[in-house]
């Protein structure tokens, strides 16, 4: 099968003609805007040394002062992923998939350091900790999820693992200071269910230049409504409502979040004290 053009992915992914992308392409380019969420895999192993792979390219990923505040635990166990699949709403993929990561925002090994030294950790209580930590995880994922697809494999991001924090946790056996950020399938994709590239919101609705303008948005996601409708029609996705319409209903009412509007006070049992 002949690979798609520079030009035919970005087609895919803005649902329209954007600029000439000759003059920048190289492989890099072609795995990153082929990207595509995979739910459904084949039950084939993964080589021998490719979860290190993976997370040595994670490690190359940049971190906040060096302070390297994120660990992956990675499961392959059938019992473990059936939990996990189960925590995550059910979500059979989790149990398709050869290798479950799960990145978690790891302030635990400072607190060991700190105690192991009989040193103050005091700044580890704080918001600004948490979000490095979990900004950290993110990088380092995004780097793993990069390198499994220029490899030939599948990936989908579980947000999920943010469900239940604290099963979560005890599923993995984590001391206080270790939050599941979200988990991350890995296999190789079925080619009986192919996933397709998902549109995104025109550059018009995310890039500013100097200032940051939201009325300019508006022709934007109307835009990207008419995209998406296409994009639904085009899977045979029977979806009612725009983009606007589904992205507003996930956020209308505390309930939307499915639990994790109590994230606050579960993260705080789990030793993230948010000052």
């Amino acid at each position: 099968m002949t690979p798609p053009s520079p030009t035919d992915l970005l087609q895919a992914r803005y649902g329209m003609s954007l600029f000439n992308p000759d003059p920048f392409w190289n492989e890099t380019l072609t795995t990153l805007l082929s990207h595509r969420s995979v739910r459904a895999y084949r039950p084939d192993a993964l080589p021998p040394n490719t979860l290190e792979m993976l997370v040595a390219a994670a490690q190359a990923a940049s971190s906040s002062l060096n302070l390297q505040t994120w660990s992956v635990v990675a499961i392959e166990d059938p019992t473990r992923k059936d939990k996990l699949a189960q925590l995550a709403g059910n979500q059979a993929h989790i149990r398709q998939c050869p290798l479950f990561l799960v990145w978690l925002a790891d302030l635990a090994r400072l607190h060991h350091l700190a105690q192991e030294q009989g040193l103050p950790a005091e700044g580890l209580d704080y918001l600004e900790m948490f979000l490095t930590a979990t900004i950290d995880a993110a990088l380092a994922a995004q780097n793993a999820t990069l390198t499994a697809e220029s490899l030939g494999l599948g990936t989908v991001y579980i947000g999920g693992m943010r469900n239940h924090p604290e099963a979560v946790a005890e599923t993995l056996q984590l001391p206080p200071h270790l939050f599941a950020v979200f988990g991350l399938c890995v296999g190789y994709p079925d080619e009986a269910k192919p996933a397709a590239i998902k549109p995104r919101l025109p550059q018009a609705a995310v890039l500013h230049r100097e200032t940051y303008n939201l009325a300019r948005q508006e022709e934007a996601i109307a835009q990207y409504n008419e995209v998406m409708q296409q994009f639904y029609e085009s899977q045979q996705m029977n979806v009612a409502g725009d983009w606007v319409e589904h992205s507003l209903k996930r956020v209308a009412t505390a309930q939307a979040l499915n639990g994790r509007d109590r994230l606050k006070e579960i993260l705080q049992r789990l030793g993230f004290p948010l000052r």
